[in-house]
């Protein structure tokens, strides 16, 4: 390998299960942030070394987990193209496979169903498969011919509408062949982090479409609409209870950077606009230059990965940042979404639970709305993390017994859309029982079982707290204003020798393509006939399918031609 690695246990023993497997598929449920990418590459590796599979197709949900795979593969060497296309023709011969994403594989299964007859496929997140029928399909098509499927996903499943390929159910449940959960992983320590949940009340008020006004707050029983447009209300920009929660979560922000000075926050936006509502609040109220990644920016993926690498303290994102995307730093969170169903909500969550190796104190806080939704799916996280940090001798007879809860038959789902044209949200303001403007609840703290846990580590308002400011709502927000951040230069080029294979390849792919537009001036002629030319110099089809030292052939007899020679 490029640099030694340490399995934990549960990857020794994941890749035991899976060797020792008696069919192609085999599911496996590992916690974000246990380290299912480590396990699967460790898979990859030996199947190659032990000549049982000659190529490697991976399958991701996003196009930034695509270039995510391709770099982690590195550290294997492994050498995954994340830029392959089904017109690209045979892969080159010093080329381990490629990176896919599931709408890839939809639009031209065939492609890839000729190229995986002695494949190890991965498909990575695979309840996606069931996104869309067609998805299904051609994860079907494309992969049922392979000899290996190692399906991956960070959390347990259901088939609430399409069962999705190579994956066995027990009743509507998807049965693993190996589990690994949140609470093992806690248990195991330095392997993720405790996540609490500061929840946060208000009261809403709004116009439904049938145009009847509304007010209530998160304690009020509603109808699943009407609960909708109350969170929906809570969550919009002109309100002042998301600017609040914005204050706050940023406090705690601060107050991690006191022990570790590149901790960061993540918000999740419902959508492109109300991403750029929320960069614009983080901007103008609390000074701060949040990264924003959505999916109708062509850089996001390059805007993440600098995101991970640097010390800004915000990034705020659609979905780009909720599933598989690994930034270590992220320990606050802020779920300004009403996308409501139990799978997102845990993959959200786990963006914030990769524990850190330099930092003592590791615990993360997810602030959500005080939603009875939202507030069920947190308590089952707690639980979880209550019974794993219990001390031992506490844990005879001190398990966390929940009372039977009604909302445990609300069907876990997103809210429909409702038909906007008379909706419309009026006020939203962050409220406490005594009147104060903002209230933080822990979800530990419930009815039936009363002083049960505060939040460790969370920052309050009182003096001591960073200078703030205050609004014309009147609530406090911090002052701290971050310098708009300098482009740094352009590191200069790696030795060859140190550079990666797939940074290599794409280097030299980038020099024959300016020598080739060169000599197009130089000779007039069209660059499909200089491609032509050079491709049967030196004995290819087509540039993709060039091997690293073809490249550079390829490239030196573009120089020659170039200078006459």
């Amino acid at each position: 390998m490029a640099a030694p690695l340490r399995f934990r246990a549960w990857q020794k023993e994941a890749l035991a299960k899976f060797e020792a497997r008696v069919h192609a598929s085999f599911l496996a449920v590992a916690t974000p942030g246990a380290g299912k990418t480590t396990f699967a590459l460790a898979a990859v590796r030996r199947a190659l070394v032990a000549r049982k599979a000659q190529r490697c197709v991976v399958v991701v949900p996003t196009q930034h987990l695509k270039l995510q795979w391709a770099a982690a593969a590195e550290r294997f060497d492994i050498h995954l193209d994340p830029n392959w296309t089904a017109n690209d023709g045979a892969l080159p011969s010093d080329v381990h496979g490629i990176v896919v994403t599931y709408q890839q594989v939809a639009a031209n299964p065939d492609a890839l169903r000729r190229r995986v007859g002695h494949a190890f496929v991965i498909l990575d997140e695979v309840h996606h498969a069931a996104d869309a029928r067609s998805w299904g399909d051609g994860v079907r098509r494309a992969f049922e011919t392979a000899p290996v499927r190692l399906c991956l996903s960070g959390t347990p499943f259901r088939s609430d509408q399409s069962a999705i390929p190579f994956v066995r159910y027990v009743g509507d449940e998807a049965e693993a062949d190996y589990e690994y959960g949140y609470g093992e992983a806690l248990l195991d320590r330095r392997v993720v982090r405790p996540v609490y949940f500061p929840r946060i009340n208000g009261r809403m008020e709004w116009t439904s479409p049938d145009g009847q006004t509304h007010t209530a707050g998160f304690e009020d029983a509603l109808t699943r609409d009407l609960a909708g447009q109350r969170l929906r209300t809570a969550l919009a920009i002109e309100g002042e209870w998301l600017p609040a929660v914005l204050a706050k979560a940023h406090r705690q922000v601060l107050h991690l950077r006191q022990s570790d000075p590149r901790a960061a926050g993540l918000v999740i936006a419902m959508d492109q606009a109300h991403a750029k509502g929320i960069a614009k609040i983080l901007k103008e109220r609390l000074g701060v230059r949040a990264t924003l990644a959505t999916s109708d920016d062509p850089g996001a993926s390059r805007k993440i990965a600098a995101f991970a690498e640097g010390d800004d303290p915000w990034i705020v994102a659609v979905r780009m940042v909720s599933e598989g995307v690994d930034i270590p730093r992220l320990a606050v969170g802020v779920y300004a979404t009403n996308t409501l169903t139990d799978l997102f909500f845990r993959q959200a969550v786990g963006r914030l639970v990769r524990a850190s190796d330099t930092v003592r104190s590791n615990r993360a806080y997810m602030f959500i709305p005080d939603d009875p939704r939202l507030r069920l799916f947190a308590s089952g996280i707690a639980e979880q993390r209550r019974h794993s940090l219990r001390k031992p001798e506490r844990a005879e007879g001190d398990d966390f017994a929940r009372d039977e809860d009604p909302l445990r038959e609300i069907e876990a789902a997103a809210d429909a859309e409702d038909q906007l044209s008379l909706f419309s949200a009026i006020s939203a303001i962050p409220l406490d029982a005594s009147g104060r403007p903002l209230e933080i609840a822990p979800i530990d703290e419930d009815a039936a079982h009363p002083g049960l846990g505060v939040i460790p580590g969370l920052v309050d308002d009182s003096p001591g707290s960073p200078p703030t400011r205050r609004s014309a709502a009147g609530f406090e927000l911090t002052a701290q204003v971050f310098d708009e951040p300098v482009p740094a230069p352009e590191p200069e080029a790696a030795a060859e020798a140190n550079e990666s294979p797939r940074s290599r390849k794409r280097k030299l792919r980038e020099q024959n393509s300016a020598l080739v537009t060169s000599l197009a001036h130089r000779t007039r002629r069209t660059h499909a006939e200089i491609n032509a030319e050079l491709n049967r110099r030196i004995g290819i089809a087509r540039i993709t399918e060039a091997t690293i030292a073809q490249l550079e052939r390829r490239l030196d007899a573009a120089r020659r031609w170039l200078e006459g020679r």
